[in-house]
């Protein structure tokens, strides 16, 4: 049950930080609750999972994810630089989060 709040986090804060890059280009309504939202809702959800998680472990995959998952929403949402060794590091990371989720 805690590595679903760690996925429902990391997914919201991915939302929330595509939300405050839209809320950076255009400051509305719907871009501030996707900013402020998504991130809200994903500390509530990686607090959740604290219960069922050590701090360490959930608290790196849900960085992992998130950062993982910002790069690669802005790289095909925001047209961001798609470049070998970029989409590299992002493999690695997912690789780092994948290894902390099977050893533990």
């Amino acid at each position: 049950m805690g590595w679903l709040f760690v996925f429902l986090a990391a997914a919201c804060e991915v939302t929330g930080a595509a939300g405050l890059k839209m809320y950076s280009q255009q400051k509305s309504l719907k871009n501030g609750v996707l900013y402020i939202g998504g991130f809200c809702t994903s500390f509530a959800f990686l607090y959740t999972s604290f219960h069922f998680l050590q701090l360490s472990i959930a608290y790196i995959v849900w960085v992992g994810i998130g950062t993982a998952g910002a790069v690669t929403i802005n790289m095909y949402l925001f047209g961001e630089s798609k470049n070998v060794g970029r989409m590299l590091s992002v493999i690695l990371i997912i690789i780092g989060v994948i290894g902390l989720r099977v050893l533990s």
